[in-house]
């Protein structure tokens, strides 16, 4: 029976200063000002006072029987061990929550049976020499557990049960070193547990829970792998893991995104130096105005900055007072600069609830048409909505919901059918019919356009050869190209592949260029026009006028045909001036040999401007709108039946 004495008495002193050196650690590292630090802390001192009682208690039990003394120090130090100990289930339950990111926001109801629980256990520990219910000092001055003491493990594992579900909830967030750490205690502690509970006097639950402590404190609360190492900012991994399990567990917050517009310049002239300067500056700013603890480094020129328990109006002034600071200048080694930056307000998981939504409005740039420095509310409406387009373009492609709407073109000569553009389409559930201007350019950003392009392609392709097209006066159909699919270095052999696979005459598609890709990319572009130009293809600028032309390029460039844009022609019917420039711009295109379409073409009496100009093609709302298939196939069998 000695040894075991002092086997539990060496358990009980090493599970204290296992404790102490934890303790010391933590305040060495200047860690402690998150609820999840604190909590973490209050279970090492609730562990440290169990551990002092616990030695005091394994150090005067031999004496109990010859001192009164002695006795009496022994039972207080349990009695204050049971008291102490109890805590600890509850302690952990709320750690636990709050490294997963769940606050203690329950419904009443629920919150009153945690703390009913927790005071019902903590009751029994307190009130045990009055009632003896948990434990009990037979007359020999044996220890004796009694029924309180079943129910306080019950509560515990209680309280583990709904920890263990927290972890469940935000499992696959957590990374795998928090996972580790915290399986790590768990196993640990219950298997120190459930020793104790098989064998009585061997106290080593203690220190199971001490060893297992300090494994989570190694893995979980040394968060190096989590600060970014210029501005000693929590890093943008960090960010992404505690936001998505606020979202998960709907914790309410406001998130403020700070983008430094202008750096850029400061790096081409001051250096890179200065610039991790500068940014440690906004930095070392941001955390005057915010507990450095809730901000985030989400990269260059980047940060992010989680606001707990405010309303809008507070957040909002937190806003303000971050945009008042960028109306002041910044100080670099030797000079100052100005910086603007883009701040957005932002309410999860009111107004955001999802991660991709959150880091599409936090990445995208500023609506180019407000001047407002801060965007809340519903100034977020256009950022939210570009989120909402990148979800439809990836359900489209997937789902089948892009349509390809053709509109006709016609012949000036006759005005006889002599093609159609291809446009594409995409319906979306909620949001309805969405047009290429609005998610062409998300397509591009989310690297999807080439899927789209090649969906068009294959769709034209597959109407020309199944309906024969070509049989019923149709020259060809215009398919727009976007400048990524020309960056690729496959390009012709893959836009061969599509059309040869298709077993259709390449002659039969006109690939649309736009104005301002041939002013931009104009060599690999002209050497692409060139290849499928040999291939077969014809080729079509877009949108001429509506940049500014590169006129020896457009004259050099191998190009079938130039499309006025539809600005030009209703200018050309509002004032003498754009008469003139209509009138010169086709001038211009015949003396290069090319042909010439009008876009935009809607009254009779711009059909009789465009006359003795000399025009080939028309295309516009006075022939058709663009229409699905089936209609421009009605169109085609019209035309047919007709003669023309």
């Amino acid at each position: 029976m000695d040894e075991l004495y002092n086997l539990s008495f060496a358990f009980a002193l090493a599970a204290t200063f296992i404790c102490l050196a934890n303790i010391c650690f933590i305040r060495i590292q200047g860690r402690m000002g998150k609820l999840q630090n604190k909590l973490f802390m209050m279970i090492l001192i609730t562990l440290v006072l169990n551990g002092i009682c616990n030695t005091v208690t394994g150090f005067l039990t031999p004496y109990k029987h010859t001192s009164e003394t002695a006795l009496f120090v022994t039972q207080a130090a349990r009695y204050l061990y049971f008291v102490f100990h109890t805590m600890l289930a509850p302690l952990f339950f709320l750690y636990i929550s709050s490294v997963c990111g769940i606050f203690i926001r329950s419904v009443r109801s629920i919150r009153i049976i945690y703390y009913g629980v927790f005071a019902i256990t903590e009751l029994l520990a307190l009130t045990n020499p009055l009632t003896h219910w948990v434990y009990y000092l037979d007359s020999d001055l044996q220890f004796r557990r009694n029924w309180g003491e079943a129910l306080i493990y019950l509560a515990a594992a209680f309280f583990l049960a709904i920890a263990i579900k927290n972890l469940t909830n935000t499992w696959h967030v957590l990374t795998f070193k928090r996972k580790a750490g915290v399986l790590m205690f768990t196993s640990i502690t219950i298997a120190g547990i459930l020793i104790q509970l098989l064998f009585h006097d061997v106290k080593v639950e203690l220190f199971a829970e001490a060893i297992g402590l300090t494994g989570i404190m190694m893995i979980i609360e040394n968060e190096d792998d989590r600060i970014e190492n210029v501005t000693g900012l929590y890093n943008r991994q960090a960010f992404l893991t505690d936001l998505e399990s606020y979202m998960i567990n709907r914790t309410k917050l406001h998130v403020i995104s700070i983008r430094i517009n202008t750096p850029e310049i400061v790096s081409r002239k001051r250096g890179a130096v200065n610039r991790e300067l500068l940014e440690k500056s906004v930095a070392d700013f941001l955390s005057t105005v915010h507990k450095r603890y809730n901000i985030y480094r989400l990269g260059r020129r980047s940060f992010a900055m989680t606001v707990f328990g405010k309303d809008d109006e507070e957040a909002y002034a937190l806003a303000q007072k971050v945009s008042t600071r960028f109306d002041k200048p910044w100080k670099l080694t030797d000079t100052f600069v100005m910086l603007s930056a883009s701040i957005i307000l932002a309410d999860i998981p009111r107004q955001v609830d999802t991660l991709n939504d959150a880091l599409y409005m936090f990445e995208s740039e500023k609506p180019s048409k407000t001047d407002k420095k801060i965007l809340a509310g519903d100034d977020l409406n256009f950022l939210l909505r570009g989120s909402a387009v990148e979800k439809s373009i990836t359900h489209g492609l997937s789902e089948g919901k892009l349509e390809v709407y053709y509109q006709p073109t016609y012949s000036m000569d006759g005005l006889k059918l002599h093609g159609a553009e291809a446009l594409v389409r995409l319906h979306d559930d909620d949001m309805g019919m969405l047009y290429p201007d609005e998610f062409i350019p998300v397509a591009e950003n989310m690297g999807l356009i080439d899927a789209i392009d090649d969906h068009v392609l294959m769709d034209v392709c597959r109407l020309i050869r199944d309906e024969r097209l070509y049989e019923k006066g149709i020259d060809c159909i215009n398919v727009n190209l976007s400048v990524l699919q020309f960056m690729k270095q496959d390009f012709v052999e893959h836009i061969n592949g599509i059309v040869e696979e298709a077993g259709i005459d390449k002659k039969y598609i006109n690939f649309e260029v736009t104005e301002s890709i041939s002013g931009g990319s104009y060599e690999i572009l002209n050497n692409a026009i060139n290849e499928l130009k040999r291939e077969g293809f014809m080729f079509s600028m877009d949108d001429y006028g509506t940049g500014y032309s590169n006129m020896r390029a457009l004259a050099s460039m191998n190009l079938d045909c130039i499309k006025i844009d539809k600005s030009i022609l209703w200018e050309a019917e509002k004032s003498e001036l754009g008469y003139i420039i209509l009138e010169n711009s086709i001038r211009m295109i015949h003396q290069m040999n090319k042909n010439i379409l009008v876009e935009g073409v809607e009254t009779e009496s711009q059909i009789k401007l465009l006359e003795p100009l000399g025009v080939n093609f028309l295309q516009g709302y006075y022939f058709s709108k663009p229409v699905p298939k089936d209609k421009f196939l009605a169109i085609v069998e019209k035309e047919n039946s007709a003669g023309r």
